[in-house]
C-alpha cells in the first residue's frame, strides 16, 4: 500500500525522494532533517536539500529552533486542493493547447465500446456536453433495450441542464416521447417512420459524435465516439438540414 501511495504522489508532481520524505513526515511530524533522513533512508545532505525544495513548493513548513530547522508536511487535504487546481487550469488551457497543434497532428480520436456496459459508457459521455445535444434516435428501440432509460439517463441530462434537440420516427413511441418534451428539456421533431425508421442512435455534442447500435443481444451492442472538430461540425450541419426538413412534415 505504501508503494502505491508513493506512486500516486509521484504522479501529482513529487519525485521519489520528495514522496519518501512526505510519507515519512506524516508519521513523525515536526522533526529535524536528520530524523527525516533516517526514516526515509536518505543521507542527511540529500534529505536537507530535498526538504528545502518541498518547503519552497509549499508542501512542507519549516520552523527554526536553537540548533536546527524542524520540518513538517502540510495536510494531505491541501495536496488534493492543489492537484485539483492544476487539473482545472489544464482543462481551461486545453482549447489553446489544441490550437497550437499543427493541422497534420489533429487527427480524429476514435473510441470503440462493446457490449451493454460499453453502450452505457457512450451515453455517460454525452452527459459531458457543455451546450446543446443534437440527436437522431428511435424512441421505441432505445426504451425497449433500456426500460429505465428515462429515469437513469434522461433525468441526469435534465439535472445537468443539457437541452436536446432530436429527430425521431413518427410512430406511437415517438409521439408519446414528444408529448413529454417540456418536462424532459428537449424538442423533438418527428419524421415519417416508413421512410426514416432508423434503429441506431447518433448524438452530436461539442467536438464529438457518438453512435450507438442495438443488436439482438448484449454481445451485439456497440458504441463509437469520434472526437474531431471537423467531423462534429459536418454532422451538425447534416442535423440542421434534417431539422429544417422535419419542420415541414
Amino acid at each position: 500500500m505504501a508503494t502505491q501511495i508513493q506512486h500516486i504522489l509521484e504522479a501529482v508532481g513529487f519525485d521519489s525522494k520528495q514522496a519518501s520524505l512526505y510519507l515519512a513526515g506524516l508519521k513523525i511530524g515536526h522533526a529535524p532533517a536528520s530524523a527525516y533522513a533516517k526514516r526515509a533512508k536518505l543521507n542527511r545532505i540529500t534529505a536537507y536539500n530535498t526538504l528545502e525544495e518541498l518547503v519552497h513548493k509549499g508542501h512542507f513548513t519549516c520552523v527554526k529552533k536553537v540548533r536546527a530547522k524542524w520540518y513538517a508536511p502540510i495536510a494531505p487535504e491541501y495536496l488534493l486542493v492543489e492537484a485539483r487546481k492544476h487539473v482545472e487550469a489544464l482543462d481551461q488551457a486545453l482549447p489553446e493547447l489544441r490550437s497550437l497543434q499543427g493541422a497534420e497532428h489533429r487527427r480524429p480520436r476514435v473510441r470503440f465500446f462493446e457490449g451493454w456496459d460499453g453502450v452505457q459508457r457512450v451515453y455517460e459521455d454525452t452527459l459531458t456536453a457543455e451546450d446543446e445535444l443534437l440527436n437522431f434516435a428511435n424512441s421505441a428501440v432505445v426504451r425497449m433495450q433500456w426500460p429505465s432509460y428515462d429515469e437513469e439517463y434522461v433525468a441526469k441530462r435534465v439535472q445537468r441542464g443539457i437541452h436536446l434537440r432530436g429527430i425521431a420516427p413518427n410512430d406511437k413511441a415517438g409521439k408519446q416521447v414528444h408529448g413529454k418534451d417540456k418536462d424532459a428539456l428537449r424538442e423533438i421533431r418527428l419524421v415519417s417512420a416508413k421512410d426514416f425508421d432508423f434503429t441506431n442512435e447518433i448524438n452530436i455534442y461539442g467536438n464529438k459524435v457518438a453512435m450507438v447500435s442495438f443488436g439482438e443481444g448484449d454481445a451485439d451492442f456497440f458504441g463509437v465516439i469520434i472526437e474531431s472538430k471537423e467531423v462534429a461540425e459536418t454532422q451538425r450541419q447534416i442535423f440542421e438540414m434534417a431539422w429544417r426538413y422535419a419542420a415541414k412534415h
